[in-house]
């Protein structure tokens, strides 16, 4: 097979170093500019971007992965894939989320603007390279707070083209979400915006590897090249999905501390609750009081639940999908 890696986009900066945004590019062997470009114009290229939020890693397995099991079946390629590791590499480098010295969240600056500041000249030149996709994945974790199963979340807007290849990602869950709480200055907006089929995964928790995840979504990214065309070996059975057409923003039940401690979970994300079930407890360490318990507000399906202990009044402690008992 043939690879190459690839500057998308670079600024100077001081003392003589620039700041590169890179992809790994790789192709059948011998593929030449005009297979490229063959490729393209028929539907065979995917792109894997992670990386937009320095402090989401789930994401980097998925590159390591992904490109190690082409390694192994080189003749099963016949088309374009684009792995994007570090959309925002200072971020990662320095585990922040958003960009250093800017505080400023990467995800709000799409599509860019080639005669913008640094941020924005960069956002541009990653829709440029981006485009002419068959189909982008854009890989995210949760923050440091929540743990999230394997989900993919697309907009009622492009539901009906985004929701067939969502089925096929060997997520566990697709959360349509309804137009009025989209962003349309993220990247996955921009990108369907100019056709460019975008499906945003979120998975696991900030900070961290979780490999089970990495590994199924890896195997989803597979199902979905040889949907392409793109991959003629072997995949693995994918799952299907609990979908949610949250469309109404009424089928999802938000649980929040209603006081400041520390909470001790007592479900896991991924599992079935009943209507008032315990979920966790907030307590007081310093008195060994139990502040206030947790409970399900409704049946259905936790598929969030709080990671970082360290409560406030009104912090998110998990998300159950009401669909669940309908």
């Amino acid at each position: 097979m043939t690879e190459k890696i690839i500057t998308v986009a670079q600024v100077s900066l001081p003392v003589d170093e620039k700041l590169k945004i890179q992809k790994h590019r790789i192709m059948p062997d011998g593929a030449s500019e005009s297979d490229e470009r063959e490729y393209e114009k028929s539907g065979k290229r995917i792109s894997v971007v992670t990386g937009i939020h320095g402090d989401e890693l789930e994401g980097q397995f998925v590159c390591y992965e992904l490109a190690r099991r082409i390694r192994e079946n080189p003749a099963c390629l016949h088309g374009i894939v684009d792995i994007y590791p570090a959309m925002n590499p200072f971020g990662i480098d320095s585990l922040t989320r958003g960009i250093p010295a800017f505080d400023l969240d990467m995800n709000r600056i799409f599509p860019g603007n080639d005669s913008g500041d640094m941020n924005e000249f960069l956002a541009s030149r990653i829709m440029r390279d981006l485009e002419g996709s068959s189909l982008c994945l854009d890989i995210h974790a949760s923050n440091i707070f929540l743990t999230e199963v394997p989900q993919i979340r697309i907009n009622t807007l492009h539901k009906d083209t985004l929701l067939p290849y969502a089925l096929c990602a060997n997520v566990d869950f697709v959360w349509v979400h309804g137009a009025s709480t989209v962003l349309e200055s993220t990247l996955a907006y921009s990108l369907n915006s100019r056709s460019v089929k975008t499906l945003v995964v979120e998975m696991g928790v900030g900070m961290r590897i979780t490999r089970e995840y990495g590994t199924q979504l890896t195997d989803g990214i597979f199902s979905l090249m040889k949907k392409l065309g793109i991959w003629s070996g072997e995949v693995a059975p994918v799952k299907t999905p609990v979908v949610s057409n949250d469309e109404s923003g009424n089928d999802v039940c938000y649980l929040n501390a209603p006081c400041s401690g520390v909470f001790i979970k007592e479900k896991t994300h991924g599992s079935p609750v009943k209507k008032g079930e315990k979920i966790g407890i907030i307590v007081n360490p310093l008195t060994g009081e139990t502040l206030s318990e947790i409970t399900a507000e409704e049946s259905g399906w936790l598929f969030t639940i709080r990671e970082y202990p360290i409560v406030d009044e009104g912090s998110l402690l998990g998300r159950v999908w009401k669909g669940a008992q309908k």
